[in-house]
């Protein structure tokens, strides 16, 4: 038997170990050459690792098993394969006993596969199935979640027809069929896929669809009762959606109690978005609360008086599933607390000199660039200043390497329906104050309307945040990884203060610098806060770059 060991491949320079994350073969599958088997994750980044050669696979290594580079992980006997192949196909198999098996999307996809393939034999035409994979969405993002699926399993598809949605921690994205045909669903709605992994199968070149009692009977199990069926124009007039609100946007609106027809749909052909129904929630308030069926009056005698404590006890409870990004910031907010030594220093600016040189130009500023002149433009320009005089506060960790960057590529956290994103001002200490507001108002614009793209929210060198827009006096910011600072802004507010000697009232904001001090020193960290603090003090030095 000729074999052909497949090792764990040198996947980076400072990499020395990997994890089986999932296998997309099983024991004893045939392969293709260049066929992805199985995905390995590191502590940096996930990769694919494909078959060498053809031939029947062997697993030497199972999922979370924890390699070094060059371990043996596989086995692919390349003697007889296809022999081997046409011996199975051709041995007379032992017919299974029925088992009763869970209503799932996963083992109704299985058992539609079994029931085609037994229908292609008797035909003698071999239907083609065509496998979908999560698609790679972005640089950082290894997982998605199913978040709906627009059509159901066994459903007919058009190429190109949009039949689900995945959500990442960052945006939502629309899966295409990638071919005309039935589709088999293999995840469910709430699952979460790794890059790569298979979410569906769509069967093309079966012959024509099969009718409705087909797909009814085929899909009955001995001893189960049989289902009818609900055409899609019924079930739509059941959950109260349209063909043109995605399950998402549907569920929202019945939520906030808005009738789809009231809202306008920016997807293809008008249909009603997850951001439409969002916006739709916004900008019509309040929903009205539903009328409960009135209670039988029960005879004066025999009923009990409430009292007024009773009548007050009707709490209520409700349970929902965190979002994908929910969760991801979550899971990224420990690992920070977890894996940095994080610090953070305060100091307090006093914003007058700003605030008077706003309202003096701040008129001809909108008139002559079409944008206001805000404090955060202030607050880039000196940051940009600040970290070209402090390179160490604009570098970060990698391994045991400090990776220092030349350029200021700084973050801004937004608010947005879907919770906190940090989009990116790319090459900031080349910009001008109204290059700035510009792209500010840009990007928070499109994180509002949930269009933001990936490159848009990665590669961040540092990050300022603003929770004084929110009320905010004092705060410690989470450094956003794997930066090594974040800067706090905070309200501004009148309170006296000692001015050559006498006591004035001045309006002051509390800045708070949050570092890695396994990088940054405190001499370094307090250093660098105080350069901000004289720079927007004192604006003319960022004009003469002092």
């Amino acid at each position: 038997m000729a074999e052909l060991q497949i090792k764990v491949p040198p996947v980076g320079e400072s990499i020395s170990e990997v994890t089986i994350g999932t296998w997309f073969k099983n024991e004893g599958d045939a392969v293709k050459m260049d066929e992805v088997i199985c995905g390995l994750d590191s502590d940096k980044a996930t990769f694919e690792l494909t078959a060498e050669s053809d031939g029947v696979l062997h697993i030497k290594a199972q999922e979370g098993d924890t390699l070094a580079i060059g371990d043996l992980i596989a086995v692919i006997d390349t003697s007889g394969a296809s022999n081997g192949a046409t011996s199975n196909d051709s041995a007379p198999k032992e017919e299974p006993k029925p088992e009763p098996e869970m209503d799932t999307p996963v083992a109704k996809s299985e058992k539609a596969e079994t029931d085609g393939a037994a229908q292609s034999k008797t035909s003698g035409v071999a239907p083609k199935v065509i496998e979908m994979t999560v698609p790679t969405v972005g640089e950082s993002i290894t997982e998605v979640t199913i978040a709906s699926w627009n059509k159901k399993d066994g459903a007919q598809v058009e190429l190109d027809e949009i039949i689900c949605e995945l959500e990442s921690d960052k945006a939502t994205f629309e899966l295409p069929a990638e071919s005309a045909g039935t589709l088999r669903i293999v995840a469910a709605e709430g699952d979460t896929l790794e890059i790569g992994a298979v979410i569906c199968r769509i069967e093309v070149g079966s012959g024509a669809p099969a009718s409705d009692a087909s797909v009814a009977n085929a899909s009955t199990q001995p001893g189960e009762a049989e289902v009818p069926t609900v055409h899609q124009s019924e079930a739509e007039e059941f959950s109260g959606t349209s063909a043109h609100t995605s399950p998402v946007a549907a569920k929202i609106l019945a939520e906030k109690g808005i009738d789809p027809s009231e809202v306008k749909g920016s997807g293809a052909g008008g249909r009603i978005t997850k951001e439409d129904a969002l916006n739709a929630q916004k900008s019509n308030g309040k929903a009205p609360a539903p009328q409960a069926a009135p209670a039988p009056k029960a005879p004066a005698a025999s009923a009990p008086a409430k009292s007024p404590q009773a009548a007050s006890d009707d709490r209520g409870q409700r349970r929902e599933k965190t979002s994908s990004l929910r969760r991801t910031i979550a899971r990224r907010l420990v690992a920070v607390k977890n894996e940095t030594a994080m610090l953070t220093t305060f100091n307090e600016v006093d914003m007058k000199p700003i605030m008077d040189l706003r309202s003096q130009y701040k008129d001809k500023f909108k008139e002559k660039h079409e944008v206001g002149l805000g404090f955060m433009s202030f607050f880039t320009k000196a940051i940009c200043t600040a970290l070209q005089d402090f390179p160490v506060v604009n570098a970060y960790m990698d391994g045991d390497d400090v990776v220092y960057n030349d350029f200021c590529d700084v973050s801004i956290a937004v608010s947005s329906p879907r919770g906190l994103v940090v989009p990116v001002i790319r090459n900031a200490e080349k910009l001008s104050f109204a290059g700035i507001e510009k792209e500010i108002v840009r990007l928070a614009t499109r994180a509002r309307d949930g269009k933001l793209g990936i490159d848009e929210m990665t590669g961040g060198t540092f990050t300022i945040t603003n929770g004084g827009i929110f009320g905010s006096m004092l705060s410690t910011p989470i450094i956003n990884a794997p930066q090594s600072a974040i800067l706090g802004m905070h309200n501004i507010v009148e309170r006296p203060v000692a001015l050559n000697g006498q006591v004035v009232i001045r309006p002051i904001m509390y800045v708070a610098l949050s570092y890695d001090h396994r990088l940054i020193d405190g001499k370094d960290s307090v250093s660098f806060l105080v350069r901000v603090k004289q720079l927007l003090e004192d604006p003319a030095r960022m004009l003469l770059e002092m």
